[in-house]
């Protein structure tokens, strides 16, 4: 902007335009920061000093062939400008005379991909730039791969760096001819492709003299002309709480945005998960009393009962409320070292709803480089899969493809606290809908009352040969002496019988320990002390069968016991064996053992057993 703006008039086209989101990704090196930053400058979003700045910041960093390097303007991070790459997603801000824009830069190396994958997450078209002299390349695929399951159905496949190939029509059509065929299963809506040289500028605001073969839209007037995304057309208001107002003891209000179609004041409206209904009483924004409220405003609602609703729920339209599941069919994007394996336990974060949730299977993972659907056991880092997933209590969401706010969720590690996977809901299972708990007369309190003492589950964990099974035993020795009804699971009679068809792979062991825990839930709930003897190696798996009890219900024991000492007693010959690599993944050998950071109880080998049994009995 070289010309002073008045201000008012400035704010009133501001306030006449729709806003567009886009992105720009492809592999690395291919020139997407040079891009951004050559987009600002046409679109004259650049002030006099910041074009200064950039011309003095460039001959610092030895520019060549431009007398601007653009990429310095979206690279903020010092490391970024270092190594010449982008790291972190940048966001920046400009507008045409036809409408506003918000443009991500993604990172293009693999490491970074979770960063693409944000900036992806909130966009209705995506930019994927192709260097012409490498053509389309894995990352190119990738990220192709993920703006599909974000949602982006608008791509412009930006050809960059013609001018160092000459400006060659064959060399553009080629890499067209290989992305098309790469991406016609995706079923994007709009693929165009234009020829472009960030650099020099060449098809980013006005046509190219150096590539009069090509007779399609410049790269701003394209942008400037694409649908946006879809409005969400479903029927019915909704808006999930993201806060329960209460400033005093006279006013309860729930706050949040609204996702979908207005609201009134008098409207019927019901709450999910609980299903409770009431109507509007009152619309609040900033103090003031609405009559009625658009999508995309912060609000206040009023209503007329007085209802239990808490953050995460979402009020709708009584006749037209958000679904509610347990099981859904989701799309995966791993992002994280940390390997994801069916059964073990993770956090799920959906909307402001925060649940425990398990990985039930792994359907397929994608092959970005032939688009083939691969069988696996486990996910690894930039995977992308099909998974179904199951939540320790139904949630409010809809398909991802219908509504991104209540579709969109994050996978979180429980124990690091780590994003691990972003994923996107394709559907609920029925069946969970269909399946309901019968009513039992009969409860644990009852069994409890005729078994004449309390339940719960007593969980050993510890090396092999740390003495886990014969602590246990002794234990269940000295409370059947006393009257009390007991059963002990120990891991090597298990094996024989529940768990014959499982391995010791970390799939099968997180998959053992997942069954044991629900064998000793169903026993404590039949009123029993249940004892268990396994090595239980992660962290993960123990805290997911804590999960599946009551408090106080869950006592961890652990049972502690050198490495060095396991190995001199050997009883079975397992580390010898192990030592020669004639058991694979044995546990403190080929596979880690994750000792508990807060056990319940710790006993030291050294203790004489009776002292033992006596710390484990004041427990009960």
């Amino acid at each position: 902007m070289t010309e002073p703006v008045k201000m008012a008039t400035y704010l009133k086209t501001q306030s006449e335009l729709d806003t567009l989101r886009f992105i720009t990704c492809g592999s690395v090196d291919d020139g997407k920061s040079t891009l951004i930053g050559r987009v600002l400058y046409e679109a004259q979003s650049l002030f006099d000093d910041q074009v200064e700045s950039l011309k003095s910041d460039s001959k610092k960093h030895g520019t060549q062939g431009a007398d601007i390097d653009f990429a310095l303007l979206v690279d903020g991070l010092s490391a970024e400008r270092e190594q010449g790459i982008t790291i972190d997603v940048a966001y920046r801000f400009f507008t045409t005379d036809r409408r506003r824009f918000i443009v991500a830069d993604t990172p293009g190396h693999q490491q970074y991909t979770r960063n693409m994958a944000t900036g992806a997450s909130t966009a209705s078209l995506a930019i994927i730039l192709v260097d012409a002299r490498q053509g389309v390349l894995e990352q190119t695929r990738r990220h192709s791969h993920i703006c599909h399951l974000m949602g982006i159905r608008q791509i412009i496949l930006a050809v960059n760096k013609m001018d160092l190939m000459d400006y060659q029509p064959e060399v553009f059509e080629d890499i067209v001819t290989d992305y098309m065929a790469f991406a016609k299963p995706l079923a994007f809506a709009d693929v165009t492709a234009i020829p472009v040289s960030a650099l020099k500028g060449d098809h980013i605001n006005s046509r190219s003299k150096a590539m009069p073969w090509y007779k399609g839209p410049t790269l701003i007037s394209k942008l400037e002309t694409v649908p946006n995304r879809i409005e969400n057309e479903a029927s019915g208001f909704a808006m999930p709480v993201q806060l329960v107002n209460r400033p005093d003891s006279n006013f309860r209000g729930y706050s949040g945005i609204i996702l979908r179609q207005p609201v009134s004041t008098g409207e019927a409206v019901r709450i999910s998960p609980s299903g409770v209904s009431s109507s509007v009483k009152n619309i609040w924004l900033a103090g003031t009393k609405l009559d009625k409220a658009s999508p995309g405003l912060s609000v206040t609602l009023e209503l007329t009962d007085e209802v239990d609703i808490s953050r995460g729920e979402v009020i709708a339209s009584r006749d037209h409320p958000v679904e509610v599941g347990d099981q859904f069919e989701v799309d995966l994007v791993w992002m994280s070292d940390i390997e994801g394996i069916a059964g073990r336990s993770y956090l799920m974060k959906l909307g402001g709803q925060v649940v425990s949730t398990s990985i039930l299977s792994i359907k397929y993972k994608r092959d970005i480089n032939t688009g083939n659907n691969l069988a696996a056991r486990k996910l690894e880092l930039n995977d992308i899969a099909r998974v179904t997933i199951n939540c320790q209590k139904p949630v409010c969401f809809e398909a991802y493809e219908a509504a991104p706010e209540l579709g969109a969720l994050i996978i979180i590690d429980p124990v690091t606290n780590q994003t691990i996977a972003a994923g996107m809901i394709r559907f609920a299972l029925r069946r969970a809908s269909n399946i309901h708990r019968q009513h039992l007369d009969i409860d644990k309190s009852a069994r409890r009352t005729l078994n004449g003492h309390n339940s719960k589950v007593f969980w050993f964990t510890g090396l092999s040969g740390s003495g886990k099974s014969t602590i246990a035993n002794a234990f269940a020795a000295y409370l059947h002496a006393q009257g009390i009804r007991t059963y002990l699971l120990d891991g090597d009679n298990i094996r024989h019988g529940l768990n014959k068809d499982l391995g010791f792979s970390d799939e099968d062991r997180v998959e053992n320990i997942r069954r044991i825990g629900e064998v000793a839930r169903l026993m404590v709930d039949a009123g029993l002390v249940v004892l268990t003897a396994f090595i239980s190696p992660f962290r993960s798996e123990r805290d997911m069968a804590r999960e599946l009890f009551d408090d106080g219900e869950f006592v961890e024991i652990f049972v502690d016991t050198p490495l060095e000492v396991c190995e001199k007693r050997d009883a079975k010959g397992l580390y010898k064996k192990a030592r020669a690599g004639e058991i694979p993944n044995f546990t403190g050998i080929g596979s880690p053992y994750e000792p508990p950071l807060s056990p319940d109880i710790t006993l030291d080998h050294e203790w004489d057993m009776d002292d033992m049994v006596k710390k484990l009995s004041r427990l009960l």
